[in-house]
This record gives structure tokens, C-alpha cells and sequence, in this order.
């Protein structure tokens, strides 16, 4: 397939900061349809028009300079912000580094005359060989344990985790609040998981949305990639919109990211990866209180 419009980009070592990449959406993240409803208190059935969060597959497809581009995964996602996705893809599955530059990152196509806005290529100034263990992303990289196949092999691949950011606990408690008002397309549907970064006074810098609640981390991640470079994270709190599972501490810890909360539960698994790789957890951050399961020496009490 050949490439279609590509713009380029590159990591940390971009030399004007921020890369040209393009910021339209050729999907869209919302679908009209039409829906009866049933009211509760026994009266009459009507029709009336609804907004449904889409949700469509996307491959991504990464490789060096030059040649052939071997496709890495393929995962259901929303559509919108599919070059942060990737790439934030392939930063928390170990394929890019904090320290590599980018080529482009392009839609593939045309096909048969039409725009093809579900492959993702990402192209890298370096040759990249992928592990044998990625060739079962190709099936489904949407569900459960979709990364590193065990905690050891997480913790052997993770940089080392810095100390901050320390997170006030009057800052931590208004950051759902705050996420809340950043879900334009949740607000619209009820249908999404949103994932958001955070400073320690507790300023929103970027929220992402997604069908899948990794995903929308893995596009928040790959916005710092594209935008300034992951050591930008190193000063950041993730915010997540639901539960925090095995696959968001990982995530997170090999984005570089210490501190993770959430309004609601993570998994036994998610707090014994965050206890070993040196991750804060909070969750259940919900009415002014919350609970703190790893790590409680980023929160000032």
C-alpha cells in the first residue's frame, strides 16, 4: 500500500518542539442513530434521535526509514487522535524509546480510490526489529493483558521511575471534577473512558477519550511523545476515568509516569505491578476522600 498524506514528526529530539502532525479527524468519534425509549414510569414508547460513541478497528503498523512496514496490532478504538494512538501504542509496548525520532506518521492509502483512515504507519529514523511476542497483537489488542506478557518482563523494561510529581491531597480530590468537564464526547454519548494528565497544582493539561480506557491512556501518552517528549511526563499525574487495571500501571510505568488515580478501583494485579515498579495508585478519588494503595510519599497529606 502506498502512503497517503504524511506529515513528520519526531520524538523528544524534535528541533522546534512540537511536530507537524496533522490535527484533523477523518472519523468521526460520535454516530446519529435512532433509538425507542421506554420510560420508567409506564408511559408510551417513543422515538427519538441518539448519539453513540463509534468504534471501529485501527492497525498500526511500525517500522524503519525505509522498505516494508510490518503491521504490530490491531485494536478497536474511537476514532480521533489515531497518530497519538500509535504512537503511544508504541511507546508503552517497549517498539519506540524516549530517545527515538520519528519519520512520519501516515494514514495508509488511497485504496481502490478511497482515503484508508483505519491503517496507521509509523515510521522511524532507525531499523525496528518486533519481538515474536507482538505478532498476537495482530488479533486483538483491545482486551485485558495486551502488553509485556508478565510483571518481570515489565519491570526489566521500565526506566527507572523518577520521584514527582508530589500531589497536594486538596489537588488530587478536584481532578475528577476537572476531567469531567474536558469529556466533550462523553458528555455527548455516556459511552466512553477518558484518561487525562495533570500537573502537581492540579492544572489539566490534556484529556483523551476512548472506548477503551487504554487506549485513551495511550493517547495522552503519545501526545507527550509528539508534543515535547516523554521526560515531559515525569511531572505529571494520570488520571483515569474508570478502573485502574494491570495494563494502565503498565502503561504508565513505561511511559515514565509515577503517579496514577482513578474515581474508582484498581485490580489486585494493578496495585502488585505499582508497588514493584515504584507507581503511586490512589483510586476511588470520589467526594473529597480516597483511597491509596502504592506509593503514598507523592501525596502530601
Amino acid at each position: 500500500m502506498s502512503e497517503g498524506q504524511i506529515p513528520t514528526g519526531t520524538g523528544r529530539s524534535h528541533p522546534t518542539g512540537s511536530p507537524a502532525i496533522s490535527r484533523r479527524t477523518p472519523r468521526r468519534s460520535t454516530a446519529e442513530v435512532r433509538v425507542l425509549v421506554v420510560p420508567g414510569d409506564g408511559g408510551p414508547a417513543r422515538e427519538r434521535p441518539d448519539k453513540l460513541a463509534a468504534e471501529e478497528p485501527m492497525e498500526i503498523r511500525v517500522g524503519g526509514p525505509h522498505g516494508e512496514v510490518p503491521p504490530l496490532a490491531v485494536t478497536m478504538r474511537t476514532p480521533g487522535h489515531d497518530f497519538e494512538l500509535a504512537v503511544g501504542f508504541c511507546v508503552t509496548e517497549g517498539i519506540l524509546h524516549a530517545d527515538d525520532v520519528i519519520k512520519t506518521v501516515a494514514y495508509c492509502g488511497p485504496v481502490k480510490g478511497e482515503q484508508e483512515y483505519n491503517i496507521v504507519t509509523v515510521r522511524v529514523r532507525r531499523h525496528v526489529t518486533l519481538p515474536d511476542q507482538v505478532r498476537r497483537f495482530t488479533t486483538n489488542a483491545s482486551c485485558g493483558i495486551c502488553g509485556a506478557a508478565s510483571l518481570d518482563q515489565v519491570e526489566r523494561q521500565c526506566p527507572p521511575m523518577w520521584p514527582g510529581p508530589i500531589v497536594p491531597r486538596g489537588v488530587l480530590v478536584v481532578m475528577p471534577e476537572r476531567l469531567r468537564v474536558g469529556q466533550r464526547v462523553f458528555s455527548a454519548t455516556g459511552g466512553l473512558h477518558a484518561a487525562a494528565l495533570f500537573d502537581a497544582a492540579g492544572e489539566l493539561s490534556i484529556v483523551r477519550e476512548d472506548v477503551g480506557r487504554h487506549n485513551a491512556v495511550d493517547k495522552v501518552i503519545g501526545h507527550a511523545f509528539l508534543n515535547g517528549g516523554l521526560h515531559t511526563l515525569r511531572s505529571r499525574a494520570l488520571f483515569v476515568s474508570g478502573r485502574v487495571s494491570f495494563e494502565i500501571v503498565q502503561k504508565a510505568a513505561m511511559a515514565g509516569i509515577g503517579f496514577i488515580a482513578a474515581v474508582s478501583a484498581p485490580s489486585s494485579l494493578a496495585v502488585d505491578a505499582a508497588r514493584r515498579l515504584g507507581v503511586t495508585v490512589a483510586g476511588f478519588v470520589r467526594d473529597g476522600g480516597f483511597n491509596v494503595y502504592s506509593h503514598p510519599e507523592r501525596i502530601a497529606l
